[in-house]
């Protein structure tokens, strides 16, 4: 690997680790933020928002990086990401912290989507999977640096400097981005697709809401929920119409064959795990183990280090052997590590934790890795980034529903727990001021935990069989174009 292609893959670790920390970060300053500008109830908008918007542009990103390059769209994006840091950083209320987080999301977007297109097209098949490594792992160590820095920058200066300090890395990332990655493109006139953006966006605004902002089971809320499902088809139907008539089709319909469409399916089930495992393992670990915030991140570290370790290992499998038996054995890893959750309980060692999750790693690294690359080479050079865009989007959104669903399920079992204890009116949100012992609460949360274990092991199987069906494809055939 040359210096440039050194210097690219720098770049590309700056941007993601900017996108990635912020939702840890802003995670450890949320109780200060509320405290200084007074919104404990619009609290989730700050999270929310930036999920949507990030959704939102990341098919947009993904096309008009085929239509006017890479380099320049992730440059736009992380300009949007620092105008949005440095808008967070002047808030003076909660709404104006939303709608700044909301400019950054549209910029994360870029981040999230533009930086795994540009690997395909930079290096080579033999080293994106070290490369995609490098980069995925670069959320686990946001999760291990977010909270530390975090506190030290509140502790030193003020919460305002969790957005301010993202400016400096920005600016560089984009300086060598310019520098380094040299891209030919044909200049003629594009035919945007507005119609097919602005359906589709509001198509995932009114999708996505349901599951962001909802937990009331009232019938008012059913009601909310039905008329947003039925809005969302009739706006996924005009979509639909408008792109198979659009000339540069936001998301050109062909990218959707039965290989990629299996790989978005299991991208979307292994994000739901994802998401399940990231959420609920610190749980576990924090609230039923007893342990601190700070060996719980500890704890799960070594799920970043076998993500690492396995995109290096199966990612050099794929040359050999093809994408489907890595596919493959990544699913039966994973399927084995939420096997193995269910027998966590609250007597449990923290070592079965780092054990688990070392294990859960592997499988997400293999997994993650692979799908990616396959999505890449299934489609054309000048479709790569709508292909790789909508296997983003997918990821997004089962990242969503799963946290969703999981957190109303999680809610439900507490609840179950102690009505079996004949124990009635007890807030799951507001548990640990309800009239029940500490023991009650930690063993309601295992016994919940345990349920939730079970589910994923559900998605786990079904994202196997799913990958038992995928087509072979072996990518050592493929001819290496537009490689550096």
């Amino acid at each position: 690997m040359n210096s440039r292609k050194r210097s690219i893959a720098a770049a590309l670790m700056v941007a993601m680790f900017l996108g990635a920390v912020e939702g840890t970060v802003v995670t450890t300053a949320i109780p200060t933020i509320v405290k200084d500008l007074q919104g404990f109830e619009i609290i989730s908008s700050v999270f929310s928002v930036y999920l949507l918007t990030s959704a939102i542009t990341t098919p947009i990103y993904g096309k008009l990086s085929d239509l006017y390059g890479r380099k320049n769209m992730l440059s736009i994006g992380i300009v949007i990401f620092l105008i949005g840091s440095f808008l967070c950083g002047l808030s003076q209320t909660m709404y104006m912290l939303i709608g700044a987080r909301a400019i950054q999301g549209i910029g994360a977007g870029a981040i999230f989507t533009v930086t795994y297109t540009i690997i395909g097209d930079v290096f080579t098949l033999e080293e994106r999977p070290k490369i995609q490594g490098i980069i995925s792992s670069v959320w686990g160590i946001a999760s291990l640096v977010g909270p530390f820095l975090g506190g030290i920058l509140i502790d030193l200066l003020s919460w305002h400097w969790i957005f301010f300090i993202n400016l400096p890395f920005g600016i560089i990332s984009v300086v060598l981005i310019q520098r380094n990655l040299d891209e030919v493109f044909e200049k003629k006139k594009h035919s945007i697709d507005f119609a097919g953006i602005i359906t589709l966006s509001l198509a995932m605004v009114i999708f996505l809401n349901i599951f962001l902002s909802n937990e009331d089971m009232s019938s008012s809320n059913n009601i909310f929920i039905l008329l947003s499902v039925i809005a969302t088809v009739i706006l996924l139907v005009a979509f639909c119409i408008i792109e198979r008539k659009a000339k540069e089709p936001i998301i050109p319909f062909d990218i959707f064959t039965k290989t990629t469409s299996i790989v978005n399916l299991i991208s979307f089930l292994a994000s739901a795990i994802l998401m399940g495992s990231n959420v609920y393992l610190p749980i576990y670990i924090q609230n039923v183990l007893g342990y601190s915030a700070k060996i719980s991140g500890l704890s799960l570290a070594p799920m970043s280090f076998a993500w690492l370790i396995a995109a290096v290992i199966l990612g050099k499998c794929i040359v050999k052997f093809g994408g489907k038996i890595v596919i493959l054995i990544s699913n039966v890893i994973l399927l084995i590590s939420t096997a193995l959750l269910p027998t966590l309980n609250a007597e449990s060692s923290i070592l079965l934790v780092i054990i688990y999750a070392f294990i859960m790693g592997f499988g997400f690294g293999g997994a993650f890795t692979t799908l990616t690359i396959i999505i890449q080479e299934s489609v054309e050079y000048n479709k790569r980034g709508a292909a790789t865009a909508a296997n983003s989007l997918l990821k997004t959104i089962g990242q969503t529903i799963g946290v969703s669903i999981f957190g109303s399920i999680f809610n439900i079992y507490i609840i179950k727990y102690f009505t079996q204890l004949g124990i009635n009116g007890v807030d799951p949100s507001n548990l640990y001021n309800s009239a029940v012992t500490d023991e009650q609460i930690r063993l309601s949360l295992n016994s919940s935990l345990h349920f939730l274990f079970i589910i994923l092991i559900g998605i786990a199987v079904i994202s196997l069989l799913s990958s038992m069906i995928m087509p072979k494809i072996m990518e050592s055939s493929k001819t290496e174009e537009n490689r550096a």
